[in-house]
């Protein structure tokens, strides 16, 4: 069913319509709609939706955190807690693209070895948000050279490169140690898919690109290869996480952990982060589960557009490598901010 929505949604739609590349369209649902609702466990979404409920802003939000804790006994009366007190609510036109991201774990070093010669940087003291800084090039060919911030050395460039894009990762020292590394900024450059470079330049069709074959390329054209990873002049900064306990994911950008196969990174010009979002990916591995858009990304843009968080390690990653497919993603307001503002609806 097609309602007009409450004036606080219909600010966001605007607003998002005014700094957003597209048009916004919002259609409110109802759960019959949700293509395998009832099949998903809502309680895990539930428990990941408490982390990070008491961050968001609007009042209207309050109430509803209160009564979470208290609907999340079971998978039953979670399923009720959605369905009493929110309506699923599409932004903006499917098809969604869903991707995946994952926390790797790497092998490194807290000193520059012949073989751990690659470095992570921490954030530079002078770097501010919105500005324009030293592009990925020049970074990599030395323009924060001895000045102390390095975190760790790695032992593959490559693996350096996708590290910035998955934004945290686990660092395994020589000692055995571990460290937990997490975003803290970045050069203000934008980022550029090295895919669609690839692909505009013929070396590989859609179809093949994935975050394996990319990695495989550039190891068998080293040259080339890492020109090619120049294309993108973003580039990450990161912090080490002393406090972050094993168990626990790496933090999003809610400032809280974030949990393998229920937390999402979301376009938050479209869809609010902190709330429940439902989605429908489909390709080989269909996913439809209820997830907590928790996260953002350089390259999620769009009301149709998330990164599916996988979890921690190779086979995470594995798994996120691949994904690339379609489907829908509908957020779940409160009824106040979903339902339509005429007494009709």
């Amino acid at each position: 069913m097609k309602l007009a929505l409450r004036p606080i949604l219909a600010a966001l739609v605007v607003a998002c319509a005014m700094t957003a590349p597209d048009p916004v369209r919002a259609q409110v649902l109802g759960f019959e709609e949700l293509d395998g609702w009832a099949e998903d466990d809502q309680r895990e979404a539930l428990v990941v939706f408490i982390e990070t409920c008491d961050l968001l802003k609007d009042p209207v939000w309050a109430p509803l955190c209160a009564l979470a804790r208290d609907a999340q006994a079971t998978p039953e009366s979670a399923r009720a807690y959605f369905e009493l007190l929110y309506r699923p609510v599409l932004i903006g036109t499917p098809p969604a693209l869903f991707t995946g991201y994952y926390e790797p774990v790497l092998d490194g070093s807290p000193v520059r070895t012949p073989r751990f010669a690659w470095p992570i940087y921490a954030r530079p003291p002078e770097l501010h948000d919105g500005t324009i800084y030293y592009s990925r090039s020049e970074i990599e060919n030395g323009a924060l050279r001895g000045r102390g911030l390095e975190i760790a050395w790695l032992d593959d460039p490559v693996e350096v490169f996708f590290l910035h894009v998955q934004g945290s990762g686990r660092i395994r020292m020589p000692d055995g140690r571990t460290i937990r590394v997490g975003y803290a900024g970045k050069n203000g450059h934008p980022y550029r898919s090295v895919g669609k470079e690839m692909i505009r330049r013929g070396t590989h069709t859609p179809e093949q690109v994935s975050a394996q074959s990319i990695r495989s390329w550039v190891r068998a054209n080293p040259g080339p290869g890492h020109a090619m990873l120049d294309h993108n002049p973003s580039y990450v900064f990161f912090r080490r996480l002393p406090d972050l306990a094993a168990h626990r994911g790496p933090i999003g950008a809610m400032g809280r952990s974030i949990t393998g196969m229920r937390s999402l990174a979301v376009d938050p010009r479209y869809n609010p982060l902190g709330a429940p979002v439902w989605i429908e990916k489909a390709g080989r591995a269909p996913l439809h589960r209820l997830m907590v858009a928790q996260d953002t990304g350089g390259a999620i843009k769009g009301a149709q557009r998330a990164d599916i968080f996988f979890g921690t390690g190779d086979g995470a990653g594995q798994d996120a490598g691949t994904v690339k497919d379609g489907g829908r993603m509908v957020v779940l307001l409160p009824i106040d901010l979903a339902y339509a503002a005429n007494p009709d609806g």
